[in-house]
């Protein structure tokens, strides 16, 4: 298949460079020091067993107008920088080329082909001038829930840490022969790709610990296991999550595990900090928007009140335009 990852950083260049060994055509769209380096050394791949994999794209490149037509566009980009890349993505498209959007949080098609009476609402936290939107379709898109960790360790080399699950999802909830395609692509580069029904689901159950663990993180400058062994911040999650909760069993969302179990499976991932804090530290602009501020505006829309997600929400918001200078 001819794939193109938008964003081959942490996550898209596992991805890139995994189906680029099993025999692809992928295309990487990154930018700086790491596209430099992926051009002249190809991107190196250091897997949590052990072994090391030099994987050569088709082309690497900065200009996404350079790609030329896809089978798969995989969107692996931060939701922040979605709305400024999407007026590029049609220059990758055929009339059946698939659209994954890889991202954290609430995604902006969620109410497209979701039906009830929320149908074609418009998540304005997310999307708010519809320009993603117009420039991808609902049509094209491919649902997906991103469960590896992963890092960029120097320019051109990506560290594996654990985790190889890439959930896949019709937004209509149908197994169309596309995503079978796609699931066997991911498959036989080594990859767990399960093709799931209710991909909403599964990307509440991600988001139900990350729109509390994440902020707070941010905040505090706390690690996961720190939020989640403190009685007074381990309370704020729980207050958070089940103001989640609520939004989305209006929704019709079954998590299928408990409260306690979601905050006890974050415990045990240890002293990890959360993408949030590391863009805070980084002094890059997080992806509150989409974790956060896209379930304090679902709540709005369910008559569900978020005091403990609005004020958090508030909170991050201030702390980027203060100490970002956003």
């Amino acid at each position: 298949m001819k794939i193109c990852i938008v964003g081959a950083g942490a996550i898209g260049g596992y991805l890139g460079a995994k189906l680029a060994l099993s025999g692809n055509e992928v295309t990487l769209i990154a930018r700086g020091a790491h596209l430099e380096a992926i051009q002249k050394n190809g991107l190196k791949l250091m897997m949590a067993d052990g072994k090391t994999d030099i994987a050569t794209p088709s082309l690497a490149t900065s200009d996404i107008s350079q790609a030329g037509i896809q089978d798969v566009v995989i969107l692996a980009v931060k939701t922040t920088s979605v709305a400024a890349i999407a007026p590029s993505l049609p220059s990758l498209y055929k009339p059946e080329t698939m659209v994954v959007t890889a991202q954290n949080g609430i995604p902006w098609w969620y109410f497209r082909k979701h039906g009830g009476e929320y149908e074609g609402t418009q998540i304005q936290s997310v999307d708010p001038d519809g320009t993603i939107e117009a420039h991808i379709g609902a049509d094209r898109v491919i649902g997906c829930v991103v469960y590896p960790a992963t890092e960029i360790v120097e320019p051109g080399v990506i560290k594996h840490i654990e985790g190889d699950r890439f959930s896949l999802g019709e937004i209509d909830a149908s197994k169309t022969e596309r995503i079978q395609l796609l699931a066997q692509a991911l498959k036989l580069a080594g990859l767990k790709a399960p093709i799931r029904t209710q991909i909403r689901t599964d990307m509440w159950v991600k988001l139900w610990g990350n729109l509390a663990f994440n902020p707070i993180s941010a905040l505090t400058r706390a690690t996961l296991d720190h939020i989640c062994q403190y009685p007074l911040t381990r309370e704020l999650a729980r207050q958070m999550m089940s103001e989640a909760q609520a939004i989305a069993q209006k929704l019709g969302i079954d998590f299928g595990i408990t409260l306690e179990q979601r905050i006890e499976g974050a415990q045990k991932v240890g002293a990890h900090k959360t993408s949030m804090l590391q863009d805070i530290e980084a002094f890059r602009p997080t992806e509150v928007d989409a974790i956060v501020g896209a379930v304090a505006e679902l709540g709005r829309l369910t008559q569900t009140p978020t005091p403990h997600i609005d004020a958090i929400y508030a909170s991050v918001k201030l702390l980027e335009k203060t100490y970002m200078g956003n």
